[in-house]
């Protein structure tokens, strides 16, 4: 996708988000539904009291489970026998997903909340990823970028240390130096890689083996100054100060500012979506083809999409939502935060990470071998660069 259409629909989205009113319709009651809910979504990826309101609303239970990775979910969408009625895949993989039969297609009839949705990123999501809105509908959004100390990355390297850009964490000179405090990398091929390849000046949504074979290369120039690849020990471990650099999600390190503050421990987190550019992503929700539940998965989604529910979850977590109505409950220090909602000229170097064209099922899964083998070295090892 060209930078334009990025563009258009944060910006579309962030208007309409101003104007728009609260509207909430109860599912219809005509179906029979099933009184036991399997929600399988993000670790710290939902409200403390969303699950619990559900209950009291519907009367149905809900088992809920987490996983902490992309390749976790497909493991478990792909064997055919998930086990669990609702899941939330990054729309990257959803798209792949959704070829491979992983989801069923949704009854609209069920979801009267559908209107809520914003109708620019309902019709993005159509054009690049699910074509006619199908199988799944927009949970949460936000955008991969460095989530840092301030003090502590400070008194390494200096007041004109490089926050706003992915030399902090790609360049063996920075990384040497921050390994003392803690570098964290995400455990995410799809959201590392394509970041390198930016700082690289190149596209970030590249579907070029070159690239990432640069990108590889770079990222093994910093492999062993990186104290661990993760993707839910970040939170904490920022805010604590057990790090001092993670590359991340944005809610997420937003999470970590407001742990830190509550704890009133002197640790002062930033997020930075580096000038290079950084991936802006969706996470999708989807119900499994084997879902066995699929009545009360619908009654879930469409509860989901009411905008006192997602902007209880935004306030909570930090992400934005594609529920234009929910903007006027949400907290001012969230809808106003340019790491939550960039503005136009952040906007502008926003990339969505792009998948092989169908047609191209020999590169295709060439391309995606390459990334899972590299990775996997890349994380288990590396060039040990200390000696």
């Amino acid at each position: 996708m060209n930078f334009s259409n990025i563009i258009f629909i944060a910006m579309a989205t962030y208007v309409s988000l101003a104007q728009a009113q609260t509207t909430s319709t109860v599912a219809p009651t005509t179906v029979k539904i099933d009184k036991y809910l399997h929600f399988y979504n993000w670790v710290e990826y939902i409200g403390p009291n969303t699950l619990k309101d559900f209950e009291k609303k519907t009367g149905i239970k809900t088992s809920y489970d987490v996983y902490d990775s992309n390749e976790v979910l497909q493991g478990k969408l792909l064997s055919g026998k998930s086990g669990f009625d609702l899941v939330s895949p990054s729309h990257d993989f959803y798209k792949a997903q959704i070829r491979a039969g992983a989801f069923s297609k949704l009854d609209k009839r069920q979801l009267p909340n559908w209107k809520n949705l914003d109708p620019v990123i309902m019709k993005k999501i159509s054009d690049y990823i699910d074509e006619g809105n199908q199988y799944g509908i927009p949970y949460l959004w936000g955008t991969t970028g460095i989530g840092y100390n301030k003090q502590v990355v400070e008194k390494i390297l200096g007041k004109n240390a490089p926050v706003d850009s992915w030399a902090l964490v790609f360049e063996p000179e920075n990384m040497k130096k921050l390994q003392q405090c803690g570098v964290a990398f995400l455990d995410a091929p799809t959201e590392i890689l394509p970041s390198a390849i930016a700082y690289l000046g190149r596209l970030g949504d590249s579907i070029d083996i070159k690239d990432y074979q640069a990108a590889i290369e770079q990222i093994n120039k910093v492999r062993n100054y990186v104290s661990y690849f993760h993707s839910s020990k970040i939170i904490t471990d920022l805010a604590n100060g057990d790090i001092c650099v993670a590359i991340g999600w944005s809610g997420d390190m937003l999470m970590a500012k407001e742990r830190a503050k509550d704890a009133n421990n002197g640790v002062d987190i930033h997020y930075s979506i580096p000038k290079e550019g950084a991936a802006m992503w969706f996470d999708m929700l989807a119900i499994p083809a084997d879902a066995s539940n699929k009545s009360a998965a619908h009654v879930m989604l469409n509860n989901l999409m009411d905008p006192k529910v997602i902007a209880d979850i935004t306030n909570h977590i930090s992400y934005a939502n594609p529920t234009p109505s929910s903007k006027q409950l949400i907290d001012p220090e969230i809808v106003n935060n340019p790491g939550i909602y960039p503005g136009p000229h952040v906007l502008e170097k926003l990339f969505i990470y792009k998948e092989l064209p169908a047609g191209d099922k020999k590169n295709r899964q060439d391309l995606r071998r390459y990334i899972t083998q590299q990775w996997r070295k890349i994380t288990m090892g590396g060039i040990d660069h200390s000696k």
